[in-house]
């Protein structure tokens, strides 16, 4: 059966440490009409209020910048994705960066609170950093620490004044439900750029991770299968896909490009199989950057994997 699909727009970039992210959604729709595609038009979409106005003030905590605003961010964007899915909705999240993320499954969470949820992540990064471990301040590499409910302190590096503790207390308990998920649940695909501190993390909790030369050797149906296989007891599998799991050769337009990333067939290859599964609930792109692209590229790339995805869910 079709799937009823609600696109909710989340032109948030306070999580980055490069501008522009914000712009990703209105690129993809962009991308949308150059191709001549009446997507946007036929699907229902609603956009989230943001708080970019805070990139003009001091970031606050150099170990978290402007994380007061990324609470808010999440907790709204919490509660649109859980009134989407009471409304029988399921919900395709176009996102600036990719801290609001957490919003995205603490709002899974609060719509399905007894569901066990699986996690597949699709991007060049683990996101595992706390306030304590992390190098940069920017919290889009911090959001599945904030829903595994982990701070690292094996690893800790920064001192965090009590106002930062308190924020972050608050980010890891959105909806009241801390952790939301487990690393036993949670598989990275393409991740390949990861700090000491966040390898330990994955080492510890023997996290699932499958490389792009993994994915490249084996194929990409057989890796969707062992996903699938891997997360069998989940009730609910969430897909995110951050644009920066695309090799930089196909196009630059994103925050932090890495090498060795997947083709964008391979994506779209990847996201086809993965959406037709009954159990996933919901699914993500962010990062998308066009003020670092030529010609619109990663937008384009980006729309027709979103259309590869949204295809695989009608064609149930």
């Amino acid at each position: 059966m079709a799937k009823n699909l609600k696109i909710i727009e989340v032109k948030s970039e306070l999580g980055a440490g490069t501008r522009g992210a914000s712009l990703g959604v209105d690129a993809i729709k962009i991308a949308a009409l150059d191709f001549g595609s009446r997507f946007f038009k036929k699907h229902h979409s609603v956009e989230i209020p943001n708080e970019n106005h805070l990139l003009l003030e001091g970031t606050g905590s150099p170990y978290a910048k402007r994380i007061s605003g990324i609470l808010t961010m999440v907790e709204r964007v919490a509660d649109k994705v859980t009134e989407t899915l009471d409304n029988q909705e399921f919900p395709i999240v176009l996102a600036g960066d990719h801290s609001t993320a957490a919003g995205t499954i603490a709002g899974i969470k609060k719509a399905f609170p007894k569901s066990r949820l699986g996690v597949i992540w699709i991007d060049a990064h683990s996101d595992l950093h706390s306030p304590y471990t992390t190098p940069s301040g920017n919290m889009h590499g911090m959001p599945l620490a904030m829903v595994l409910d982990e701070d690292n302190l094996g690893a800790k590096v920064n001192e965090l004044d009590q106002e930062t503790l308190n924020y972050w207390y608050q980010l890891k308990n959105v909806g009241n439900i801390a952790p939301k998920i487990t690393y036993r649940d949670l598989v990275l695909i393409s991740a390949r750029d990861m700090e000491k501190p966040e390898e330990s993390l994955l080492k510890k909790n023997k996290v699932k991770i499958y490389t792009t030369a993994e994915l490249r050797k084996r194929g990409v149906e057989r890796i969707v299968i062992e996903t699938l296989q891997y997360l069998d007891a989940c009730d609910l599998l969430y897909v995110s896909f951050d644009v920066d799991s695309l090799d930089p050769t196909t196009s630059r337009g994103t925050g932090t490009p890495v090498a060795q990333g997947l083709t964008e067939k391979e994506a779209g290859n990847l996201m086809s199989r993965l959406l037709a599964a009954q159990k996933v609930c919901c699914f993500e792109i962010v990062e998308v950057n066009p003020t670092l692209d030529r010609e619109n590229q990663m937008a384009e790339h980006a729309f027709e994997i979103l259309v590869k995805a949204t295809n695989a869910l009608r064609n149930e």
